[in-house]
């Protein structure tokens, strides 16, 4: 992969460190020619649209695509990464204070995945090389959760349209389509009701620790009380999920 990085064009009253009068777009990278070399050392490298010149990926930066529906184009998923910090800074600062929550990494990460996006995420180590404690417990935070709920990220990416995830969830699913993961991004909930058929279902668990999760079947009904169709209502206890995001492992037929 070669990751470029950045292009922009005319800024009126630059810093003098912004060559070429504040632009530094294609033109001033030559932006062909460099793809072109690239490619003439490895024709199969994924590059990024940084150049100006859409590419094999797109890279978007301190931010997740608005909607909770994957980006497409022409009717086909786009390839996208998404880059983040740990703080608001690409480098070690002393003085940094804007580091993000522990729930904010994860509802990142989730909220990528469930978009059929990668997340990369940028930490800056201090001038003797290490990550101060601070950077240290960030990514702890990852890896406590990982540790129980990597099936849901790991080999995942944005679900089958059929499958609506409720408000306050999001859904990832695995690479073969046999399971889903509802990823329960505004816990507690009482009730959570699924727009789904429940001869699709052959089992729910909790990721975390396998216990089994309660459902059943409800029904729509109209005015008159006629049947408008069914959905799956899943019972949660509030007291039972003590981690941010837990997720409910969905085994289908």
């Amino acid at each position: 992969i070669m990751w470029f990085d950045f292009s922009y064009g005319e800024m009126p009253n630059a810093p003098e460190w912004m060559q070429n009068g504040g632009a530094k777009g294609k033109n001033e990278w030559e932006a062909e020619k460099l793809i072109a070399l690239t490619r003439s050392y490895n024709p199969d490298i994924i590059i990024n649209n940084r150049t100006q010149i859409p590419q094999d990926i797109i890279t978007p930066e301190q931010h997740n695509y608005a909607s909770f529906e994957p980006p497409m184009e022409d009717g086909e998923y786009l390839t996208w990464e998404t880059c983040h910090t740990f703080s608001g800074s690409w480098g070690y600062s002393r003085e940094e204070r804007s580091w993000k929550t522990p729930k904010m990494l994860i509802d990142i990460l989730v909220k990528t995945v469930a978009r059929g996006g990668n997340l990369i995420m940028n930490v800056g180590p201090t001038a003797r090389g290490y990550f101060d404690d601070r950077s240290q417990q960030a990514l702890q935070t990852y890896a406590d959760w990982m540790k129980y709920n990597a099936r849901s990220i790991y080999g995942c990416t944005c679900a089958e349209p059929e499958f609506k995830a409720p408000n306050g969830t999001v859904f990832t699913q695995s690479e073969d389509g046999k399971r889903l993961y509802l990823h329960l991004i505004d816990y507690p909930f009482e009730r959570l009701n699924i727009d789904m058929d429940f001869d699709k279902i052959e089992y729910m668990q909790l990721l975390k620790d396998g216990s089994e999760i309660q459902y059943e079947t409800k029904r729509f009904s109209g005015p008159a009380g006629e049947p408008l169709g069914t959905y799956i209502s899943v019972v949660l206890s509030e007291f039972a999920f003590r981690d941010i995001d837990p997720v409910i492992e969905i085994f289908l037929k």
